[in-house]
């Protein structure tokens, strides 16, 4: 993990001041950010958390005396363009190491959370995210944070508990004053939190019925003592109720407890323990506290809107931006991204030749005329990402299945309906998944690409529990199959990795060699 983390720091800072100029929405971000340093009031249609962020590395930025030997004063005031990246730059390399730590939280299993690690450090997207002035990236790091202390606090007791629970409800707070869609990172736990406590009614509905049902197999046997049908004969004719667990000794039911412990089983199953006035003062009053309290800062700046007000000024923003490629040529329906059908370029300009300097400001030439193509691409690493789908899919087949042989099992033979450690992981997967995806479809305006980022980390960990799968299977094609998807994936990276850094490329190497479709570019 430390060879991971090393490989996504170097990633993100080499060659992090090649474009002096603002990068996409580094004309707003930067700027903003800017702003807070120089007291000048603005608007921005999100919450202020990130631009904070940014401007906090600015001002430290300033105050080193490397990396200033080119400058610029596009954000409003002379500066390096390492002064406004760099701490996205660092910030961004501590992804992989969280999703790396949910998925080691949620099985214990350090080949899933090396694997898991790894994915996140090949993709393209968070790379050209963390390499700019932009925000996207700290809804995903706060809102994964949120979920990594979760699943600390489900996994200690009693003080550890609620100091874990109440980090949880601040990082979740941080993610939703980025941007609002953080808000989806805490809709993944109330569902999992409501799905626990809807396996653990069943589980005592069916053992109740179990009771019951025993309580007629005593009766009928009290009454049939006398009679010819033999003792064997009775107890046999009701043999599927000998396999509930109500029929295990108290050594019996021992063991298998301190089975489980010596399992480690996933903390997910303690959900349960977290009662409803725990869940709204962690997960519910603390987030908005912190939320509330990040926006004093912004208010006392800008002050011609209040609290209420400014929300309704962003609340507008967004319902008048409209959805069309006439508002963004870019523009992209939710339900295209898991096949990345139109990334965005970031940043794109053409040379004559490698000798010339990188054009940062005005047109690019007519085409056909420069030879040598600078393109930033948000874009993630394709294989990465269909794999990701495709392993998604696998595992919510999985989870119907899984659910459907419960059923049966439970209609035939009132067992017990607890989940296994597996399924709970899947459940965690598909769940925040489906959390930071479905609700983009009922958004009316203009979608962009990167909005897909806070669901595709866990296309991330779908398709690392694949692999893991794979790798630890006792079939060698098996086995093949998940080592040859790693290095598939691995190699996709080092192929495109020169439109996530905007590396120099002839017209043949960036289209068709690298830009495979007609909606990529």
């Amino acid at each position: 993990m430390a060879s991971v983390f090393l490989l996504s720091l170097a990633l993100r800072f080499w060659g992090l001041g090649r474009f002096n100029t603002l990068v996409f929405d580094e004309v707003y971000y930067a700027k903003f950010g800017n702003n807070y340093l120089t007291n000048t009031p603005f608007f921005d249609g999100h919450p202020p958390l990130g631009k904070y962020i940014i401007a906090i590395g600015i001002w430290i930025g300033n105050q080193i005396p490397f990396f200033q030997n080119q400058v610029n004063g596009l954000t409003g005031s002379v500066m390096s363009p390492i002064s406004y990246r760099w701490i996205n730059a660092f910030s961004g390399s501590w992804i992989p190491v969280i999703v790396a730590a949910i998925a080691y939280q949620i099985s214990y299993r350090r080949s899933f959370a090396l694997l898991a690690g790894l994915f996140a450090a090949c993709d393209g997207i968070f790379i050209v995210e963390s390499r700019y002035a932009l925000i996207n990236q700290y809804i995903v790091i706060f809102g994964l944070l949120g979920q990594l202390f979760l699943l600390l606090a489900l996994a200690s007791q009693r003080i550890w508990r609620s100091f874990w629970l109440v980090l949880s409800g601040v990082a979740f707070g941080a993610s939703c004053a980025t941007k609002w869609n953080g808000l989806w990172f805490l809709l993944g736990a109330y569902l999992l939190w409501i799905i626990a406590w809807g396996n653990q009614w069943l589980q005592s509905f069916h053992l109740s019925k179990v009771e019951s049902d025993r309580q007629h197999q005593d009766e009928f046997l009290s009454y049939s003592s006398n009679s010819p049908v033999s003792k064997e004969s009775s107890q046999s004719f009701f043999l599927p109720l000998s396999f509930t667990p109500l029929s295990l000794s108290k050594r019996q039911t021992k063991y298998i407890i301190n089975n489980r412990i010596e399992d480690k089983s996933t903390p997910l199953k303690k959900l349960t323990q977290l009662n409803i006035f725990q869940i709204v003062f962690f997960l519910g009053i603390i987030p908005a506290t912190i939320y509330s309290l990040i926006w004093i800062p912004h208010l006392q700046l800008d002050t011609r809107y209040g609290f209420v007000e400014v929300h309704k000024q962003i609340l507008g923003f967004h319902e008048r931006l409209g959805n069309s490629s006439k508002i963004h040529p870019y523009c992209s329906a939710w339900y295209t991204w898991p096949f990345m059908i139109r990334p965005m370029a970031y940043f794109y300009q053409t040379v004559t030749s490698l000798k010339n300097p990188i054009p940062v400001i005005g047109p690019s030439l007519p085409a056909g005329t420069g030879k040598i193509v600078y393109d930033v691409h948000a874009m993630g690493n394709p294989f990465l990402w269909w794999f990701g789908a495709a392993a998604l899919l696998f595992l919510l087949g999985v989870l119907i299945r899984q659910f459907a042989k419960l059923w049966i099992r439970q209609k035939r033979f009132f067992l017990s309906a607890e989940l296994s450690n597996e399924t709970w992981i899947i459940l965690y997967i598909v769940v925040n998944y489906a959390a930071n995806l479905l609700p983009w479809a009922k958004v009316n305006r203009c979608l962009f690409i990167y909005h897909y980022m806070t669901a595709v980390v866990f296309a991330f960990l779908a398709i690392a529990w694949l692999v893991d799968r794979c790798i630890r299977s006792y079939h060698t094609q098996i086995r093949a199959i998940g080592v040859t998807l790693t290095f598939l994936i691995m190699i996709a990276f080092v192929f495109w990795m020169p439109i996530y850094l905007g590396l120099p490329l002839s017209n043949f190497e960036y289209r068709p060699m690298r830009m495979w479709f007609n909606s990529w570019i």
